[in-house]
């Protein structure tokens, strides 16, 4: 697989496409009383899509340490 499929935008597209797939054939095959839960369903997915896409952006990832050990723990060796 390419490296620029390996994002969250293309996740994020790609997961849209599936439940709009997924949502068009339970209208179509499903009687009314199951479609509510269908869209419960994809409500609460789309919800902790959003949660993690803010969360993404507000607290982004931390960077990465050059060293194996924090400087206490070694100093704390030489001792």
């Amino acid at each position: 697989m390419r490296q620029r499929f390996r994002t969250y935008t293309a996740y994020s597209i790609g997961t849209a496409i599936v439940w709009g797939v997924v949502l068009l054939v339970a209208w179509l095959l499903d009687p009314s009383s199951t479609r509510r839960t269908f869209w419960l369903v994809s409500l609460g997915f789309f919800l902790g899509w959003l949660s993690a896409t803010i969360a993404r952006v507000v607290y982004p990832p931390p960077k990465k340490y050059w060293w194996s050990r924090p400087a206490q723990a070694a100093q704390s060796d030489a001792d």
